[in-house]
């Protein structure tokens, strides 16, 4: 595997990664949410926000890279 498709591989290791860890911060977001913490809520929630972000600009860098591999 050459490093080009090695990067692709990892990055979309790193998206599939991600979208896992979202999941489970939304959960805990809610139980914290039914305990009463809202502000822990809140802090979680600007996590998932920031995660979500971070996997948009992964998602970008992916496509990129497969753009340029079918050219």
């Amino acid at each position: 595997m050459d490093e080009r498709q090695k990067l692709r591989t990892v990055v979309h290791h790193w998206i599939e990664h991600n979208e896992s860890h979202l999941d489970e911060y939304r959960k805990w977001g809610e139980k914290a949410s039914r305990l009463g913490l809202e502000s822990v809520r809140a802090n979680i929630e600007a996590a998932v926000e920031k995660l979500s972000e971070s996997n948009l600009h992964l998602q970008r860098a992916l496509k990129t890279m497969e753009a340029e591999a079918q050219s």
